[in-house]
């Protein structure tokens, strides 16, 4: 655990929102890279570039997966191509994971 806090205020600046991914690419020559395509209730999607890809056999099992990501962080360019966010999973051991909805919910929903 972490001893580093950050305040109440800071955690709130955190713009988490449920995203729906809509479509699904393998980076060129990246062994864990994947380009997403993430509805989050804006006019256009956002690509956001994830190192998941050795949990999936087959990426496009991820189209129409709804899971939380972070908008509000820096955009970073990886292999070329601009990260316009950042997922939010878990992995332990050889295990991954989403945190999924418990209610269907429309993409765009912000979690706090």
């Amino acid at each position: 655990m972490s001893t580093d806090y950050i305040t109440f205020a800071d955690f709130m600046n955190v713009e988490i929102l449920l995203g729906e991914i809509i479509a699904v690419d393998v980076v060129p020559d990246a062994d864990k890279l994947l380009r997403l395509e993430v509805a989050v209730g804006e006019e256009q999607p956002r690509q956001i570039i994830s190192g998941i890809r050795e949990y999936f056999t087959d990426p496009q099992e991820l189209v129409g997966v709804k899971c939380p990501f972070v908008l509000n962080i820096e955009p970073r360019t990886i292999r070329g191509l601009e990260s316009q966010g950042m997922i939010l999973a878990a992995d332990h051991n050889d295990t991954f994971a989403f945190f999924t909805p418990s209610a269907d919910l429309p993409a765009g929903t912000r979690l706090h």
